[in-house]
């Protein structure tokens, strides 16, 4: 992996759907919206001082939402952090950078 480009897109894993779990509230929360379906399906990763994490989240049958997630550097003890987000996609809308 190449230090600062984003990996290709790939199916979501366990660890994938764990971190989309552990930031689920921090969206909820600026969406003022709970949302029953929270199903990772791709993600791509990117190292930077940490790692950031661009997973495509399927939140209802025909709607998916793009997350950024921070993990920042072990040692430094943080926990994830929503950085950004995309609402109003759909299975097919590419998961790129933002």
């Amino acid at each position: 992996m190449m230090c600062g480009a984003p990996t290709a897109s790939q199916p979501a894993t366990a660890e994938t759907q764990a971190i989309a779990d552990q930031v689920k509230a921090q969206l909820e929360e600026r969406e003022n919206k709970k949302f029953t379906t929270f199903k990772a399906v791709e993600f791509r990763s990117q190292v930077v001082a940490g790692r950031n994490y661009f997973i495509k989240v399927q939140v209802d049958d025909e709607e998916f939402v793009h997350l950024r997630v921070f993990q920042s550097l072990p040692h430094e003890n943080k926990p994830l952090a929503l950085s950004s987000y995309q609402t109003n996609k759909a299975k097919h809308d590419e998961l790129a950078y933002f």
